[in-house]
């Protein structure tokens, strides 16, 4: 039986299955329609934010302009050519005063003047090469410029990891978190169930079942907002590995149980103060900053240069017929001719006025003192500050540690007290309040846990930018 037929003989039947298959059919749309979460742990997300991450790239850039200009910086030694030609109509009056060969007559009317054109090509080769011992430094500067690229390159990725995997921890926390809230609202649910019916029981007073309601909608806003800010951390992630900002994630936990491991703040200062990237960045500007004074200065000693030109000139011949010479007709046409001339020059040039103390190039010299002892200053300041941070840091992992062990005790204890309390109100003995108050006990016990030991963790990944090791170091043996 076709669908004409069951639409003609049974109605209801046609419109049934007709129903059914457009649903199924937008079933299977919405689910070819969906994008399926990408699943990831932190060192895959760190990969795929090196390969994607704009600013990542960004700093490739720079980082290829400075080894091409080092790469070639022999280029300086390459003389400078130049070649020129031109094409010239040379157009002149030529006066013929040999009087004894021609008439009178004509002289006193024309004095044999004679009209010439003619064609000059003329073409100049210069080549000029100055040598002095400032260019060689400058090589040096390029290729020190070249080597703060890299630690820079370096810079930019060791902090796009450690941003990544600690956006990645706390996602994980808000995941655990929103774990918690939709297992309070389930309990709430029960609750409200357990309400209701010792309520119809006549064991319960109404205000205990809309106690127990108000407490479940209570939580729902709750959620939403912890969601929505679920929503805003993948989002942020999303633009550090590169991708689109509704790019859906899929988080591998880590493992709930952490090892603390003990750390010694005299050591872990001494590693940031060799290693921390903000560090070598700085000492290698000063570095930068003592060659370009090392340039200024080679500037103001002599400088060599080597300049060789030629010039040849070929002469055309004009047309026949172009030029008739009274004097000697049969030399009317002449023969191409060309001229050469050719220099070479070696000079020797210093620039005196550069050696006055008040000159534009001493000043300068002196600006680059004060900067470099600026950025000297600037180093001793953040290798104090760093001492500062590094021990701060360790603290707040001492704080964690000790906060996260106390809040695991702390969470058993409400784990017990929870069911001991919902065990009482279900025997009549506790009222619900006390249960509502138990069980947000143990939520805030067990976000508190969870919270100190993400904290540990993106403690120790801090730890590990600031003293420069590779991450997973220190993270990874806390696991």
């Amino acid at each position: 039986m076709n669908l004409e037929k069951m639409r003609k003989k049974k109605p209801m039947i046609f419109f049934v299955t007709l129903t059914m298959l457009i649903m199924l059919c937008a079933n299977l749309q919405a689910q070819e329609g969906a994008v399926q979460p990408m699943r990831l742990n932190p060192d895959e997300a760190v990969d795929l934010a090196i390969r994607n991450n704009l600013s990542l790239e960004s700093s490739r850039t720079s980082l290829e302009t400075r080894r091409r200009a080092s790469q070639y910086s022999w280029n300086q030694f390459i003389p400078d050519v130049m070649l020129r030609g031109s094409l010239v109509q040379d157009n002149s009056r030529t006066y013929l005063y040999e009087e004894s060969d021609i008439p009178s007559a004509i002289l006193d009317s024309m004095r044999n003047q004679l009209e010439t054109s003619r064609l000059v090509i003329s073409g100049t080769i210069q080549a000029s090469l100055t040598i002095s011992i400032a260019m060689f430094e400058n090589m040096r500067r390029l290729r020190l410029d070249y080597e703060g690229g890299l630690i820079t390159y370096e810079k930019a990725r060791a902090q796009l990891e450690r941003d990544v995997r600690k956006a990645y921890h706390t996602m994980l926390l808000l995941q655990e978190n929103i774990t918690l809230l939709r297992g309070s609202f389930a309990n709430a649910e029960r609750q409200v169930q357990m309400a209701q019916a010792n309520y119809n029981a006549g064991l319960a007073p109404e205000l205990t079942l809309l106690q127990a309601r108000v407490a479940r909608e209570n939580m729902r806003p709750v959620i939403d907002q912890a969601e929505n800010g679920l929503k805003l951390s993948m989002a942020q992630f999303a633009m550090f590995l590169g991708l689109d900002y509704n790019t859906p994630f899929e988080l591998i936990p880590i493992t709930e149980n952490a090892d603390f491991i003990p750390l010694d703040v005299a050591e872990m200062i001494s590693r940031a103060a060799n290693a921390k990237p903000d560090i070598l960045e700085l000492r290698h500007t000063i570095l930068v900053l003592e060659s370009v004074r090392k340039v200024q200065i080679n500037s103001l000693l002599p400088t060599l240069t080597l300049s060789w030109n030629t010039a040849p000139l070929f002469f055309l011949n004009p047309k026949p017929g172009n030029t008739i010479n009274y004097v000697n007709p049969q030399n009317s046409i002449f023969n191409p001719t060309m001229n050469v001339s050719s220099q070479f020059s070696i000079t020797l040039m210093i620039r005196l006025h550069s050696l006055i103390p008040f000159s534009t190039d001493s000043q300068g010299i002196r600006n680059l003192d004060d900067q470099i002892r600026t950025a000297n200053i600037g180093l001793a300041q953040m290798i104090n500050g760093t001492e500062i941070e590094i021990y701060n840091t360790v603290l707040a992992l001492e704080r964690a540690r000790v906060s996260a062990e106390v809040q695991a005790q702390t969470v058993a204890l409400a784990e017990q007290a929870y069911r001991l309390t919902e065990q009482a109100y279900r025997a009549g003995l506790q009222d619900y309040y006390q249960v509502q108050n138990a069980e947000q006990s143990l939520r805030q016990a067990r976000v508190q846990m969870l919270e100190q030991q993400f904290n540990y963790l993106n403690g120790l990944i801090d730890l590990e930018y600031s003293t420069g090791v590779p991450f997973g170091t220190l993270s990874t043996r806390s696991r």
